[in-house]
């Protein structure tokens, strides 16, 4: 299997922080989505920062397409795409002075590309930057990131604070975006709802530490939480639990087998998970 991004033992640590990036290590398969989730402030964008060299590592190793990217490395940093929550250009730009100013920046920018895009998402080109809105700012933004040709989408909250006609049209983009084979994307994003439709893969990180990377439909079909009550815990293996949570009147268990679970314990009910759900008691939950 060959990935787009390998990330093994990244360690960042802040000086008069306790927050710490610690041996975070996972890797995006060539034609997948790989969704990241964690709470505020459990690593996310330092992450996604240290991938991209905006920020220096203190050890472990990322590979870019199966290189290692240093400051110098413009070929490489023109195979990844970037949306961030926060979009940065200018506010006095139009897009068609932005495409210009790209197209000195990238050697690979397609203009072609970026007009047919702009006019998908109805963009206006002679409109001020700073008179869009959030969602078609974010839009222009992924335009951009596109038109330069990249192999790889890095996207920070890209699809917060958008209403759901946007988030679904942008959501239809990233599908034809590795729809090539060649082309993988890393998504972080509170809505996990877009991540349960687009995504192949899930990575849970928590204060700094990977917690779990697995395959979206292995999360959501064969996972399940029991709910029990007292006694029915008192019965359960603790090497069948991945967690536990206990609530008013009862325990919720996330498991990972939930039909084998059933068939080891009759008489409990076992439902199947959302991703906030198994985040919660990954997070939350009792070992």
């Amino acid at each position: 299997m060959t990935y787009s991004l390998e990330i093994k033992n990244l360690t960042k640590t802040y000086p008069q922080s306790d927050f710490r990036l610690d041996n975070v290590s996972f890797s995006i398969p060539r034609g997948t989505i790989m969704g990241f989730v964690g709470e505020n402030g459990s690593g996310k964008t330092t992450t996604m920062n240290a991938v991209l060299n905006t920020i220096k590592k203190d050890n472990g190793t990322v590979k870019i397409l199966g290189r290692e990217m240093g400051d110098k490395d413009t070929d490489i940093r023109e195979q990844v795409g970037v949306v961030f929550d926060a979009v940065n250009f200018s506010g006095i730009l139009t897009p068609a002075k932005l495409a210009k100013v790209m197209a000195g920046v990238y050697k690979q920018w397609d203009q072609e590309f970026f007009l047919k895009t702009t006019a998908r998402f109805n963009i206006e080109m002679g409109k001020k930057i700073k008179q869009f809105s959030r969602g078609m700012t974010m839009k222009l933004a992924l335009a951009v990131a596109l038109s330069h040709r990249p192999q790889l989408l890095i996207l920070d909250e890209a699809t917060a604070g958008l209403d759901p006609i946007v988030r679904e049209e942008i959501l239809g983009v990233f599908l034809e975006f590795v729809e090539d084979e060649n082309h993988s994307i890393l998504m972080s994003s509170h809505i996990t709802s877009d991540l349960e439709k687009i995504a192949d893969y899930i990575t849970f990180i928590h204060h700094g530490k990977v917690i779990l990377t697995e395959k979206k439909d292995h999360l959501i079909y064969d996972y399940g939480i029991a709910r029990c009550k007292a006694e029915q815990f008192q019965l359960i293996d603790r090497t069948d639990m991945m967690a536990y949570k206990k609530r008013d009147y009862q325990i919720d268990v996330l498991v990972e087998n939930r039909k084998a679970f059933e068939r080891k314990y009759s008489g409990i009910v076992v439902d199947t998970g959302t991703i906030d759900e198994i985040m919660l008691l990954l997070i939350k939950g009792e070992r």
